[in-house]
């Protein structure tokens, strides 16, 4: 079993009379994550699922009698897929606030669902924890430096999904991505706020996906859609909130050339982008290795940013005339500058850069060193 890096923060955030959230996109391993944690407490413990019709009867009275009936005796209640329990935030309030020593956690699928239902209510009393697809540094202890190599073109096809690395067949693999964006990412979806045109959403995410590390207009991509402006950008907060994709923005100092406001998307998994594309081609008879390595890269750079909840910022630098940088991290005033190059092109940071940011590092990442920049 893959330890999660998670999880020891998670157990060592289980506090008396507080409660852990821990949100992601479904199938990425939060109920196993959960069970796991679960072995390792010494209390007793009561597991619930959202999803089933006897855990929500028997939290439906919201009663402190009712509560401390259901909770003598356990020192751990969690609670997987939280979101559909309805007034959750209300009755993890009570049940913290009038059972003694209790510690709580629970699991959402939604983070936008879950934190509107209960962030509220909690405020003082949660924590909050994001999963993720598995990082290179979750898989590493399971392989050698041999294995990830050669595992480096599965993972920028079919993604690093927990159930993906674990299948073998290659079409199993396609169908089990097919299944997750249709039958779960888009679900999750349009099951909030009123949604109901999925056609536009899985047409919105398949420009996004061609047009993944590029620059995006919303305007443009509310004329192909036939959507306004601010219902594109609405969708797109949405489909960021799922953690189906993030936004880099356009890093700016004070050279008056730079780009500030544009943006490009990425997706937390390539897996996801190929499968919403339909292209699994191995990677010599593909047009975009480019955009999947800078994907890819991102991607493992953001898993260890929420991991180590070091708070770093992320951006892309481009100026109008064309000198641009792929990844800019902004933490604690230090400015480090990444070029990612599939090649063995090692070119120099461009003399804009260099000159208005003379104290930055600047490093271009290939196949020879990826390993130290991801792990």
């Amino acid at each position: 079993m893959i330890k999660r890096l998670l999880e020891d923060q998670i157990f060592n955030r289980l506090i008396s009379n507080k409660v852990v959230l821990l949100f992601g996109a479904r199938r990425v391993g939060k109920t196993v994550l959960m069970r796991q944690i679960i072995e390792r407490f010494e209390g007793k413990t009561l597991l619930l699922n959202g999803e089933d019709y006897d855990s929500l009867s028997i939290l439906e009275p919201q009663s402190i009698a009712n509560y401390k009936r259901l909770l003598d005796g356990i020192d751990l209640l969690a609670i997987d897929e939280a979101q559909n329990i309805p007034q959750i935030g209300y009755k993890l309030k009570l049940i913290v606030d009038e059972i003694p020593g209790i510690k709580v956690l629970a699991s959402g699928s939604s983070s936008f669902d879950l934190q509107n239902k209960a962030g509220e209510p909690l405020v003082g009393r949660s924590s909050q924890f994001h999963l993720l697809p598995f990082s290179q540094v979750e898989l590493s202890p399971q392989e050698n430096k041999l294995d990830t190599k050669q595992n480096l073109e599965d993972r920028l096809i079919y993604g690093s999904y927990p159930e993906v690395i674990y299948i073998k067949d290659y079409n199993q693999k396609k169908d089990y991505l097919r299944d997750i964006v249709n039958a779960y990412l888009l679900k999750d979806i349009l099951s909030i706020d009123g949604l109901k045109n999925s056609k536009k959403m899985s047409e919105l995410l398949r420009l996004i996906a061609f047009q993944m590390g590029n620059e995006v207009s919303y305007d443009e991509l509310g004329k192909q859609l036939g959507l306004s402006r601010n219902t594109v950008e609405k969708y797109l907060d949405l489909l960021s909130k799922v953690f189906v994709i993030y936004r880099l923005g356009a890093y700016a100092g004070n050279l008056r050339k730079e780009i500030s406001k544009a943006g490009k998307w990425f997706f937390y998994d390539v897996g996801i982008r190929n499968a919403i594309i339909g292209n699994y081609n191995p990677l010599s008879q593909r047009n975009d290795i480019g955009q999947l390595w800078e994907n890819y890269l991102i991607s493992e750079r953001q898993k260890q940013n929420v991991y180590s909840l070091n708070k770093k910022s992320f951006y892309f630098w481009r100026t109008y005339d064309g000198q641009e940088i792929d990844l800019i991290e902004e933490y604690a005033g230090e400015i480090q500058a990444f070029e990612f190059k599939w090649g063995e092109k090692i070119p120099k940071a461009p003399g804009a850069f260099s000159n208005n940011y003379p104290n930055s590092n600047y490093l271009v990442v290939n196949k020879n060193n990826y390993l130290e920049f991801i792990e």
